[in-house]
């Protein structure tokens, strides 16, 4: 089916799905929604208080219970959902199959096969389906394309990513595990789609590891029979030989530096919060040790793709397609863990 566009970014109108209190993430949406030159007319949430807000931050703006009434009451061409991530799936695709492009939350949803019904859905109303990757243009992402693409490491060998420290998990919906999907579903969505821009090759295999039990054993923990793992990891093979280990943890009193290591034939790329190196073996047991602060984010482009695509055809960065890699791996991981076997890849 033929794509829905627009002759101009204000005739884009768009809504959010969710405009809870937590970062206050409803008003950031529409915010940038509006700066990229889309109208905002639309919210919807279930707490009548926050509804009040949002008519506070946007006068004037309509404001709906529900999905339902949204879609029947409204003439919004484009939806995002901020909701939680058990949730993204079927409102994903209630809304595409309505004929309403749609930009889910990360993650984009919690199983390989809920991405797939979502991408079938939208290339069928003609809708776009997207997921709000706007940390692919994070600084220390765009610093290490810049140095992987001058060949200073060589050939890609390996990438490491890791989060966390020893501590116990937050009493909110994120630690359960039906909700949030697992303690991997975070930051580990984030940390894969930087990884998947600098291995491109197919992925032929994952194996999950995952350690649970400890923090659900506490006194008081709200999700003692729903907790996230305490720790998981998922190792990824490319057919290109080369792999990658992702490890989230919540057990590890020592953990190492840095988020994201980058190992390749001729050097090594360490990234941390702050700043990123670039270690160069100089012979003898010498290293060159080049240390840079991390460029200005660019994550604002995301939305100015979305209304560049929908209006002048321009290609879009965070297709569906795209946004489905991160989470086969984190679905495969999950069922690798739980089967101890690895598991292959199903056009990765």
């Amino acid at each position: 089916m033929i794509l829905k566009t627009y002759s101009n970014p204000a005739a884009i109108q768009v809504a959010v799905v969710g405009y809870g209190g937590a970062f206050n993430m409803g008003r950031q949406h529409l915010n940038e929604m509006k700066a990229a030159g889309m109208t905002p007319i639309a919210v919807v949430e279930l707490d009548p208080k926050r509804l009040e807000v949002a008519r506070t931050d946007f006068p004037g703006i309509e404001t709906y219970a529900t999905v339902d009434e949204l879609l029947a009451r409204s003439a919004v061409g484009l939806v995002t959902v901020i909701t939680p991530h058990n949730t993204h799936a079927a409102l994903g695709l209630q809304i595409a199959a309505a004929g309403r492009h749609v930009v889910l939350e990360k993650p984009m949803a919690l199983t390989t096969a809920e991405c797939d019904v979502l991408i079938d859905a939208a290339r069928q109303a003609g809708v776009v389906v997207s997921t709000y990757h706007n940390r692919h243009w994070d600084g220390w992402i765009l610093r290490a394309n810049e140095v992987v693409r001058s060949g200073a490491l060589g050939e890609i060998v390996r990438i490491d990513l890791r989060m966390g420290q020893h501590g116990r998990p937050g009493d909110w919906w994120r630690s359960s595990r039906s909700i949030s999907g697992g303690v991997l579903y975070d930051w580990g969505v984030h940390l894969l789609e930087y990884s998947l821009q600098l291995i491109t090759a197919p992925i032929t295999e994952v194996s999950g590891y995952a350690w649970n039990g400890y923090w659900a054993g506490q006194p008081g923990f709200p999700w003692a029979q729903d907790a996230n793992e305490d720790e998981a990891q998922a190792t990824v093979r490319f057919a290109s030989g080369q792999r990658l280990n992702l490890t989230i943890t919540q057990l590890d009193a020592a953990p190492e530096r840095g988020f994201m290591k980058i190992v390749g034939t001729r050097a090594t790329h360490l990234i941390d919060s702050n700043s990123a190196e670039t270690t160069t073996p100089q012979g003898s047991g010498q290293t060159m040790v080049e240390r840079a602060l991390h460029p200005k984010g660019q994550g604002e482009k995301f939305y100015q793709n979305i209304v560049a695509h929908l209006t002048a055809n321009e290609p879009l960065v965070i297709t569906g397609e795209w946004a489905r890699r991160p989470i086969h791996i984190l679905d495969l991981a999950a069922r690798s863990a739980r089967e101890g076997r690895a598991l292959p890849a199903v056009y990765g």
